[in-house]
């Protein structure tokens, strides 16, 4: 017998994006059930970093702060592309948080989790998903001995995507071409070649011959020890739909695997005390056609792939739940125009196409074992990191805060996010970013000029405001995650045209 059950959101998967998707969804009142197959959370590190513009997003909901308090100790260092050794410099962009922050993932979704219960959404571990049947009107799912009836699912499921498979759909990509395995590993004793604290990759890489190994400590005798060696995937393994080969599906990693990769890059003397967990990975890259299928919609590694480079992946899936997370409540509140949800495929496939191609730009450089044409590449992209210009435009691919959606309107900064920046309410100092605690849409109005009785819909403030800063325009209308969707200069604020031209925008952030 199935225990029947209704809600108004299914998100499968408590991973970051899914967690990250509720919380989003409680703060504006959606009703959200989710599922994770897995009995317990894994303590694992797997993604292991926050980068700059996540950082600020997760500011924005007051989430950063408790994040902070469990982070791994380490430099203030830049993030890197493809492993090169100059690091990346985020200062150009104007942000607060210019490098990248060290996490567990682990931590990461307990933060979350403690947050989005008491919101009221509920998450059911043990629940492994085994049917879904979309229809005109919702989703019907069923996990374990559970029945559930929603308006909408959202996967976050992961590479290997149940929700993805259960309904057919194609995941094209490249399978993977290196096997890697990533592990959380005890050491017993160290030789001088360990590192004691974090700092830019090139300084935790170490290459000897065909292995490559990355070993980052985590604080006591705790590291992440991420090794590979330099052959290719046999191509006789057939790969699944996430690039992983039949060899390698099930087969677990072995104390003496780890013991040799270590011997073998950091000396005989460095010794394995244990290991609380490990698994493997490839480099496969894959995305899915569309991030929507009627009532389903995907987010997170369940919508794409790519080489772990650069530390993008826990970053590209949580500021995909911060893209969906306002556009489906107003979908599932009737507060949306027809093309809200839609939009963001829109907006995000283009992101995440973009994090794959520079993803597979730098599997070619960060190769184990290159040529001389990709050494000669490698010198080139190094001298080429240390001119600011080019700097600056990789430092903003890789940290996020370059992103711009594309958006109507003729102002320049329509679809480029709003730094934060110190501001004087009629409240008293504020930074701009502690605006959006609630998930609403902001109307800033920093010439005095709105009309009071402009007749906001819900979840829009409007707040008045002082700043010292120039942040580019006078009056800016900033959807809840933060990018601008309309901007003007004031002058004419009581006139009608551009109290038109506010509302239209309204309309699109309700």
């Amino acid at each position: 017998m199935l225990t029947e059950s209704e809600t108004e959101v299914v998100v499968v998967g408590a991973g970051p994006t899914g967690l990250m998707l509720a919380y989003e969804l409680a703060l504006a009142g959606v009703e959200t059930l989710v599922l994770e197959k897995l009995p317990r959370r894994v303590e694992q590190v797997k993604g292991g970093g926050i980068q700059p513009r996540t950082a600020e997003l997760l500011e924005s909901r007051g989430l950063l702060e408790p994040l902070l308090e469990r982070t791994t100790p380490r430099e203030p260092v830049g993030g890197h592309f493809a492993g090169l050794p100059v690091p990346l410099d985020c200062a150009p962009w104007h942000t607060r948080h210019p490098f990248p922050i060290a996490i567990s993932q682990w931590e990461i979704e307990e933060v979350l989790e403690e947050r989005v219960v008491p919101a009221g959404t509920r998450v059911l571990r043990g629940a492994a998903v085994s049917g879904v049947e979309p229809d005109d009107e919702g989703v019907s799912v069923t996990a374990g001995g559970l029945r559930v009836r929603a308006r909408y699912l959202v996967a976050c499921d992961g590479g290997h995507s149940t929700v993805r498979k259960l309904l057919g759909l194609p995941f094209p990509g490249r399978s993977g071409t290196h096997r890697a395995v990533l592990s959380d590993i005890r050491l017993s004793t160290v030789s001088s070649l360990v590192p004691q604290q974090l700092g830019h990759m090139s300084t935790l890489m170490r290459r000897s011959g065909d292995h490559w190994a990355m070993l980052a400590p985590l604080g006591g005798d705790r590291y992440r020890f991420t090794f590979g060696h330099a052959d290719r995937a046999d191509p006789s393994d057939q790969p699944d739909e996430a690039g992983q080969p039949d060899s390698m599906r099930d087969s677990p990693v072995t104390h003496e695997e780890i013991t040799t990769a270590l011997h073998a890059l950091y000396g005989p003397e460095t010794t394995l005390g244990g290991v609380d967990n490990a698994s493997r990975f490839t480099d496969a890259t894959r995305q899915l056609e569309h991030y929507r299928a009627g009532r389903v919609l995907f987010a997170g590694d369940a919508a794409h792939i790519h080489p772990p480079l650069g530390g993008q992946g826990l970053n590209l899936g949580l500021q995909d739940a911060f893209n969906l997370g306002w556009k489906l409540a107003a979908e599932v509140q009737g507060r949306a125009p027809g093309d809200l949800l839609d939009s963001y495929h829109s907006e995000r496939h283009p992101v995440g196409a973009q994090v794959l191609h520079h993803t597979s730009a730098q599997r070619v450089l960060a190769d184990p074992n290159p040529g001389e044409d990709v050494a000669a590449l490698r010198d080139i992209f190094i001298d080429l990191l240390r001119l600011p210009d080019a700097n600056r435009h990789l430092a903003g691919l890789m940290s996020g805060l370059s992103l711009r959606y594309e958006s109507p309107g003729g102002h320049p900064l329509t679809g480029h996010r709003v730094p934060d920046a110190d501001l004087v309410t009629d409240a008293g100092p504020a930074r701009l970013s502690t605006l959006f605690a609630a998930g609403h849409a902001v109307l800033l109005d920093l010439s005095g000029t709105v009309p009071a009785d402009l007749g906001l819909p819900p979840r829009v403030d409007l707040v008045r405001a002082t700043c010292t800063d120039d942040l580019g325009a006078a009056i800016l209308l900033i959807r809840p995650d933060g990018y601008i969707c309309w901007a003007g200069d004031g002058s004419t604020a009581a006139g009608t045209t551009l109290v038109s031209a506010i509302a239209d925008s309204l309309a699109k952030v309700s």
